[in-house]
């Protein structure tokens, strides 16, 4: 009999140390709740009955301390919604993001909603412009392949290109003038006093008066500073030709004022312009030149070049109320001398000018050979 009674009680000890290494506490839990006690402390005199309600107990445990911090995390969070709101109210992406989803999520397309806009901070102030091919081999003579790699044109090879041509208009660009009868004193007296070169002409029109006499107009002219000496440098290094969209009987004595050294090889007036779809009175510089790597205008009025827009130089307007002016000398003079170095001036003015892209803005397309 007390064999038997041994024996009995040996067994469940044996079965529940099998069971915590493989058998059927397959919980996690329920063996990190034992895993304290070794299987020795089964051994109490205790009856099978009460050591398995005790085991429960201590399997359970553990899981609802899991809930507990379950529910405490969950207040958290609210709490943090809560306080988000009261910061202020966040967006559908940052609610999202703090319950773990993604960016992903809201990126499939919508066909109902137009996609969110993007922030200031990572949207540039304006759209780039295009960048436009150009044609560098197809009007430019073989003789100017002798040049360095930017462009420019070393030392030796200078002499075998051709000199470079500056067209250049008159009004508001070398000279400002005005009808004498309609010029304010004040204006007259303000830029004489700043030190503005001036003089008065006497344009004799072809157009006749009532007793058939010929129309005389008083012009005052005030001219640019540094005019004088602009003229001078720039004929050293290129041809100088005048195109003014004035009539001869008025720009012609004009000219022979400031150009008494008859720097300015040729004259070009109205009667040398074209008329274009899109403005009158346009300087078409084909007339004047079959290459044009090496010739380019200066004008206040852009759309005076709009057939060859990337050899244009849209300078400053000059008036009489701009006594302190320097384009030509530290503006316009560097850049044309750069120019002259150049085997086509054409790539140095549209990097500077973008004057393609400005002639599109304004509803004029982009001409032969500016793309």
């Amino acid at each position: 009999m007390d064999n038997k009674r041994t024996k009995n009680k040996s067994s469940p000890k044996k079965r529940l140390c099998r069971g915590r290494e493989g058998g059927p506490f397959r919980n996690p839990q329920s063996r990190i709740g034992q895993a304290s006690k070794p299987c020795a402390s089964m051994g109490r005199p205790e009856s099978g009955h009460g050591h398995g309600h005790q085991a429960s107990s201590e399997m359970y445990v553990p899981r609802s301390m899991q809930v507990w911090r379950g529910l405490l995390n969950w207040l958290a969070f609210f709490l943090q919604i809560f306080l988000q709101i009261l910061r202020g109210t966040p967006s559908l992406a940052q609610f999202l993001s703090y319950i773990g989803l993604r960016q992903s999520f809201l990126s499939a397309p919508s066909h109902s909603s137009p996609p969110p806009p993007t922030p200031p901070s990572c949207s540039p102030p304006f759209k780039p412009l295009p960048v436009v091919e150009i044609p560098l081999q197809d009007s430019c003579p073989p003789e100017h392949a002798g040049s360095d790699s930017d462009g420019s044109v070393a030392g030796d090879d200078l002499v075998a290109v051709e000199k470079l041509t500056i067209v250049l208009d008159l009004d508001e660009t070398l000279v400002c003038a005005y009808e004498t009868s309609s010029l304010p004193e004040i204006i007259r007296a303000q830029a004489i006093e700043a030190g503005l070169k001036w003089f008065e002409l006497e344009c004799v029109s072809s157009d006749k008066d009532c007793d058939g006499k010929p129309k005389v107009n008083y012009v005052t002219v005030f001219e640019r500073p540094g005019l004088h000496e602009f003229l001078e440098r720039i004929g050293e290094f290129a041809n100088l030709i005048l195109f003014t969209a004035g009539l001869e009987d008025y720009a012609r004595p004009l000219v022979d004022r400031i150009d008494k050294d008859k720097l300015i090889g040729e004259r070009l007036y109205r009667p040398s312009t074209v008329s274009t779809e899109y403005r009158e009175h346009v300087k078409d510089l084909s007339f004047l030149s079959k290459d044009m790597c090496r010739i380019v205008i200066v004008d206040n009025n852009p759309f005076s070049f709009l057939l060859q827009p990337l050899n244009g130089i849209p300078c400053v307007p000059f008036s009489a109320g701009q006594p302190y002016d320097d384009q030509l000398l530290e503006v316009l003079l560097p850049l044309l001398k750069h120019l002259s170095l150049q085997r086509d001036v054409r790539p140095v003015l549209y990097e500077r000018f973008r004057m393609p892209e400005w002639f599109q803005m304004h509803g004029i397309p982009a001409r032969g050979n500016s793309v």
